[in-house]
């Protein structure tokens, strides 16, 4: 239940302007989910929400983070730290790394969360990832290449 809770409340801020928890309940009551102010507080504290200007004055609630591959520092360093080369073989993404750095690497990249790829198994340094098509394997290739190259 808190998990489809959780779902909704991104699915209500995508699509409306809601400036207050108040409101937030309000949306979520109507949507089938009895919740009280306080479990929509924690809910915003564990979903990382923010509030952002709105056009025309005021604030509204925001995902903190609205990368869908967004790293953190540390895995942003790993990242490119550890990678040496990357290529595909039809769905198939082989990314080479610095000896002892594979693990590392596909960690960093996992925290990406890419929904195309389907699995990794890393060694010593190398990293395959199975992907769902071909052209995910070059979508996500080039996400990961613009990462590490800027």
């Amino acid at each position: 239940m808190k998990k489809q809770r959780l779902l909704k409340i991104k699915e209500l801020i995508e699509n409306y302007e809601i400036d207050t928890q108040e409101e937030l309940c309000l949306r979520l009551n109507n949507a089938g989910f009895k919740v009280t102010q306080a479990t929509v507080s924690r809910d915003i504290r564990e979903l990382k929400l923010t509030k952002i200007p709105k056009t025309g004055g005021g604030f509204k609630y925001a995902l903190l983070v609205e990368s869908e591959h967004y790293l953190s520092d540390k895995y942003l360093r790993v990242l490119r730290d550890g990678y040496i080369s990357m290529d595909t073989a039809k769905n198939i993404l082989v990314v080479k790394t610095v000896s002892g750095m594979a693990m590392a690497v596909a960690a960093a990249i996992d925290s990406m969360k890419f929904k195309q790829i389907v699995g990794s198994i890393a060694g010593d340094d190398t990293i395959m990832m199975a992907l769902k098509t071909d052209e995910d394997a070059l979508t996500v290739y080039k996400e990961i290449r613009s990462v590490v190259e800027e």
